[in-house]
């Protein structure tokens, strides 16, 4: 079916995507890759203003709360993926999956199975399992929280622009590798939210609408935040990262393909779940090639273990 295909290019673009902040946060900091990120995506969709309007006001207020629930994800995500290696929260952010479900069970009401629970139990034993690279490896052990040479020139170019309130909030949660974990575990909460989220507003509006709105209000959340925060930019190293125009492109389409496919009433949140996880193989893979990270088979094998979990649980055995 269509919306299948659409869902599984979503997860291998998201893969590609999360490799490509990396890149992108080689050059900048986490608030000038985020703004530049938001405001390009936002002006390659200028074009479909026209067709984005038609809707009351509480679909409005519906689409503003999901750009929060985003602008949250997004920070704690690129704070996250600027300390950790890509490999490695490619697989922590299978961690939605589970949110996800749970989502299920105490919002929707949905009916915990025996295979959903068996699921669950492999999710979160892979995601524990991760724990063992601290046995595998001297360095990893002694800082999980590890940044390349290149990563780390930017963030010494970077220091200056970071404001005193950001350096007292982010820095402290990122000094220790159980903050960036956390921070990953947020992230893809947030994510769960906002995915349950999107099949609900679909059923009101279409893609247009959805994508080009919210996009608008994430442009004027993360303005807001760094005005706030006092954050300096440097405008020059921003529209000069090609990561960053890559990484633009990528999200438009893979957000556009996975609004299209939950607007197919045939579609299914756990199936749909399930196929975004797709886009771990690359992360992993891209790890390995672009990055020179280590431990590639064991994290491999990790995520063999969760994607089995996710299997178990959204098979309808018996049916």
């Amino acid at each position: 079916m269509l919306w299948i295909g659409l869902v599984l290019l979503y997860g291998i673009l998201k893969g590609i995507r999360e490799i490509l902040k990396k890149k992108a946060l080689g050059r900048n900091t986490v608030m000038e890759v985020l703004l530049m990120y938001t405001l390009l995506s936002f002006l390659i969709l200028i074009p479909t203003a026209p067709k984005a309007g038609g809707l009351d006001p509480e679909q409005y207020a519906s689409i503003f709360a999901k750009s929060f629930i985003i602008f949250l994800a997004w920070l704690c995500s690129f704070y996250a993926l600027s300390c950790m290696p890509v490999s490695l929260y490619g697989i922590l952010d299978m961690a939605r999956v589970l949110f996800s479900t749970l989502l299920g069970v105490f919002l929707l009401h949905e009916k915990m199975t025996i295979p959903g629970t068996i699921g669950l139990v492999l999710v979160c034993a892979g995601l524990y399992a991760l724990s063992g690279l601290k046995r595998r490896e001297k360095e990893e052990s002694t800082n999980v929280v590890q940044t390349s040479s290149e990563e780390s020139a930017a963030t010494a170019k970077g220091s200056d622009q970071t404001s005193d309130r950001e350096k007292r909030i982010w820095g402290r949660i990122t000094s220790t590798t159980a903050g960036v974990v956390i921070l990953a575990f947020l992230s893809s909460f947030f994510n769960a939210v906002s995915g349950t989220m999107d099949k609900v507003l679909m059923k009101g509006m279409n893609e247009t609408q959805l994508q080009f709105w919210y996009m608008l209000f994430l442009v004027f959340l993360y303005i807001a935040y760094t005005i706030i925060m006092g954050t300096k930019i440097r405008l020059k190293g921003m529209f000069t990262n090609p990561y960053v125009w890559m990484l633009s492109i990528a999200f438009i389409i893979a957000d556009r393909a996975l609004f299209i496919a939950n607007r197919d009433p045939a579609s299914r949140v756990t199936i749909m779940t399930l196929l975004k996880q797709s886009g771990v193989i690359c992360t992993i893979i891209g790890g390995r090639l672009f990055f020179h990270e280590k431990n590639i088979k064991y994290k491999l094998c990790c995520a063999a273990v969760v994607i089995a979990g996710i299997v178990i649980a959204v098979i309808p055995f018996g049916a």
